[in-house]
């Protein structure tokens, strides 16, 4: 019987996930290595140290009936050497892929899905051969580390010295520039049955590399979201992966392009906690305890926007304006960074416009 659930990582998804398992009746213990981190606000116990912290992952191990992660920065290792023994249901397997781009990338290749053309590289000898055969623009990315645009640069032409650079420190890959019309993101949840169900597929809109805004129903046709949902399905199912996994995808035309997944739930979905009839967070929870899952269906039009290191005092009036079927979401964490999130805001029976428009007049950050 399982009652207390593990969660390694402190985040803000650990944060969801923990309410989520509340609600299903699990008690959750965290381990993270700051203590005052978002998952202190609901965890019933938690455990300081290092997620590479041989004795602090065991003893969570230990005081856990099952154990999870809630972000990809997590030592596979470990997880690895404890899987078996602890019933981490997951294992190792979507972190080992989602830690480094090329194997993310190769493992998407040898099931049949269609990406852009990729060379890996490791010095700016390698960076130039890779222009030569993939030419301009490009998109170089550090195989390991990076995120929300971070450890990136796009080559557009001949002057590269930001690219040369990153290739000095980090083995990187090199990608085709895609010129896609849209990106979308499927949420994926499966249990160790096999049971898979997906949450309802919306609409991203980036500003500087950072999700600003999910627009739900997505505008996409019938036909790219269902093709959409079967290449997900095929990623999860074919890598065997339990748990919530989130695959993000380039529409371009009626193709689809595999951009790259996330082993966990993801910022696209935070909308399913009012927006649908089962929350990203749920599922998860529900798979990796290996109960039913059922395909969560969309509650109303809804519109999810992250909230910013800039745009916290914003939102603080928008929270007194006290307006209807607004759910503001703070993570309570210590330090407002230009650009970290810091919350999100979802806006249920509001269109995209409406929406823009109630942004426009709280927010501090950019416009897209």
């Amino acid at each position: 019987m399982i009652d207390v659930i593990g969660i390694i990582g402190g985040g803000q998804l650990g944060q969801m996930m923990i309410d989520a398992a509340h609600e299903l009746g699990f008690k959750c213990i965290v381990l993270d290595p700051q203590e005052k981190c978002p998952c202190s606000f609901n965890a019933d116990e938690m455990i300081i140290g290092a997620y590479d912290d041989r004795d602090k992952v065991l003893e969570l191990c230990k005081k856990s009936d099952i154990v999870t992660y809630e972000f990809e920065n997590v030592g596979y290792r470990l997880v690895k050497e404890y899987q078996e023994a602890y019933n981490i249901v997951q294992g190792f397997n979507p972190l080992y892929y989602s830690q480094h781009r090329l194997r993310e990338k190769n493992s998407a290749v040898k099931l049949g899905l269609k990406c852009g053309k990729f060379e890996s590289v490791n010095n700016p000898t390698q960076l130039k051969k890779a222009i030569e055969l993939l030419k301009l623009p490009a998109v170089l990315k550090t195989c390991s580390g990076g995120y929300d645009g971070k450890g990136q640069v796009i080559i557009k032409d001949d002057n590269y010295e930001d690219a040369i650079e990153l290739v000095k420190n980090s083995e990187c890959i090199l990608e085709e520039f895609i010129k896609f019309d849209s990106e979308i993101s499927v949420v994926v949840s499966r249990n160790p049955k096999g049971q898979i169900t997906t949450l309802p597929i919306g609409d991203n809109i980036h500003i500087n590399n950072i999700l600003h805004m999910s627009v739900l129903p997505s505008l996409e046709s019938e036909t790219i979201k269902a093709k959409a949902i079967g290449v997900a399905k095929e990623y999860v199912e074919g890598m065997d992966f339990v748990g919530t996994i989130t695959i993000e995808l380039f529409v371009v035309g009626e193709e689809l392009f595999f951009n790259e997944m996330a082993p966990r739930p993801h910022n696209s979905g935070h909308y399913s906690i009012e927006g649908a009839s089962s929350s990203q967070f749920r599922q998860h929870i529900l798979a990796i305890t290996n109960q039913e899952l059922k395909t969560p269906q969309l509650n109303d039009d809804c519109v999810m926007i992250n909230v910013l290191g800039q745009d916290v005092e914003g939102v603080k009036e928008l929270e007194e304006a006290s307006l209807d079927n607004i759910y503001i979401h703070m993570y309570g964490k210590k330090e407002a960074k230009y650009n970290r999130k810091m919350g999100h805001v979802t806006l249920i029976g509001y269109s995209k416009e409406e929406a823009i428009k109630i942004r426009n007049r709280y927010w501090r950050s950019g416009n897209e």
